[in-house]
């Protein structure tokens, strides 16, 4: 039997790459954006969008019954939505990051499959722990409550079998951002140079780490964060002094 995944913020970045990759590995894969899909996303096997804000409660409650009407009981799922709003940018991010993910675990925690491959992955930021120049306070907040909210939910569902970690990207290349670091050179060749893997992490990367959390690899991994830094923080600090 295939597995049923739900990604929620799965039409761009990190989330469109594991939807192409549970897709190609078999699994019905259910997608709920704010966005619209592109139509070659539109067009990848047993992949099913429904669009709605996150923070509409009720939208949300509506759509996660139909996804399991249509799919069946969860294997696996997986957070990476994001708050891109003019509106008020610290409640926003408390309610995308935060109130979302916990109403949409508490939703669905008892509609997992019978299965021994459960799991739930939370997408932060290496903000949860360091400052981003350039990013809101409430967007630090959001990835630091984020991450304690996985361990939170590790220890409640861990009697349910539901493994529960957070993936923690630093400044990675994506779709969205790829022509803009294709035509910075000097920004291209500092990562070059502060970085010890020697290049930036992309979306693939990151979607290949949450992919292996949501499978039955590690089975003990529980309340983990995992940064994805490409050897960034190892470095010794004279690299980029001054740079």
């Amino acid at each position: 039997m295939s597995k049923h995944s739900l990604i929620i913020g799965g039409t761009r970045g990190i989330g469109r790459e594991l939807v192409r990759i549970f897709s190609e590995q078999g699994h019905a894969v259910s997608v709920i954006g704010k966005r619209p899909p592109s139509e070659e996303d539109r067009q990848r096997k047993n992949v099913s969008f429904w669009a709605v804000d996150v923070t509409d409660k009720p939208g949300v409650n509506t759509t996660l019954a139909e996804i399991l009407a249509q799919n069946g009981r969860l294997d696996y799922l997986v957070f990476l939505q994001r708050f891109k709003s003019d509106g008020d940018k610290w409640l926003g991010e408390i309610q995308t990051s935060l109130t979302a993910t916990k109403e949409i675990i508490e939703a669905l925690a008892a509609h997992f499959s019978d299965s021994d491959d459960r799991s739930i992955v939370a997408v932060s930021s290496i903000a949860d722990e360091f400052i981003a120049d350039g990013q809101p306070a409430g967007y630090h907040v959001g990835k630091a409550g984020l991450w304690h909210l996985v361990r939170y939910f590790a220890v409640m569902l861990a009697s349910k079998g539901i493994r529960v970690n957070c993936v923690s990207p630093c400044t990675f290349v994506k779709q969205e951002n790829q022509a803009f670091y294709s035509q910075n050179e000097k920004l291209r060749n500092l990562f070059k140079l502060v970085i010890p893997l020697g290049r930036m992490g992309n979306a693939v990367d990151s979607a290949n780490v949450i992919a292996f959390l949501c499978s039955l690899s590690p089975p003990l991994s529980r309340d983990k964060r995992s940064p994805l830094m490409a050897g960034f923080l190892c470095c010794r600090r004279s690299r980029w002094r001054g740079k």
